[in-house]
């Protein structure tokens, strides 16, 4: 992965103490942990310079040393991966300008997705937090209230987050609507702001850090990518067997 003039890196934070999936980073997927699977997806990436994972747990470092990743030890009390995230560039020596945060729980992330939000941060300098969006053509999907969804203006930036189905659509009168992809690209001095910003009225709502950003006049991007693998999230052992179906 030679990419002298990158200044991305790859942050993926891991927490042992999912509420509904203990040890979840550490569960076996076809012989590969999934936390291994999301790592060598990042791999692949073009664009950035440098991955690491962010964890709380010895045994999580212990395993992604194992297979060759490099690992920043962070606190078990952070309330979200961004916090985590945060803690973990304090610890970085390498120069970088800018951040992407992929969820460790997605093992089917869009590589070219990936290598889209860091050749757009690296293009300008933009306050601009930047994520993605898949379309969405199941109804029962975007009634599912574990999936996001996003709504977007004309210039593909984001209006506001639910886990409700935005905007309002019956069975009968069904369209397409966005589900948002858990990835997301800041620059190193947005990043900082958007920490220092105190949990915000909506987001304790919703229970979606995002809004935080948007309560605070923060731009979301949104990048669609009709790569509907990106969005298949690992959050019970039962969609880790669908996941499997998944993978060749």
């Amino acid at each position: 992965m030679s990419k002298e003039n990158s200044k991305s890196i790859i942050i993926i934070p891991a927490r042992w103490n999912s509420k509904r999936f203990l040890g979840k980073p550490l569960q076996k997927i076809k012989g590969k942990f999934l936390i291994q699977w999301v790592y060598e997806r990042c791999l692949k990436c073009q664009n950035t310079s440098k991955i690491f994972i962010a964890t709380d747990n010895e045994k999580i470092e212990k395993e992604a040393k194992g297979f060759g990743a490099s690992v920043l030890m962070t606190s078990e009390k952070h309330i979200s991966g961004t916090d985590r995230v945060w803690e973990a560039t304090q610890q970085i020596k390498e120069d970088f300008s800018s951040i992407i945060n992929v969820q460790g729980d997605e093992p089917l992330i869009d590589i070219a997705l990936i290598d889209e939000i860091a050749t757009n941060l690296q293009k300008e300098n933009s306050s601009k937090i930047i994520s993605a969006a898949s379309p969405m053509s199941n109804f029962e999907k975007a009634t599912n209230p574990n999936i996001v969804k996003v709504v977007i203006n004309k210039d593909k930036e984001a209006l506001y987050f639910s886990r409700n189905l935005i905007p309002h659509q019956t069975l009968e009168k069904w369209k397409n609507c966005y589900q948002h992809i858990g990835i997301y690209g800041f620059q190193k001095e947005t990043l900082e702001k958007f920490i220092k910003l105190p949990p915000s009225h909506l987001e304790k709502q919703e229970n979606l850090e995002q809004l935080r950003a948007l309560e605070n006049k923060i731009a979301i991007q949104i990048i669609l990518t009709k790569e509907e693998r990106s969005c298949m999230g690992v959050d019970t052992p039962q969609q880790a067997k669908e996941i499997e179906k998944w993978i060749k």
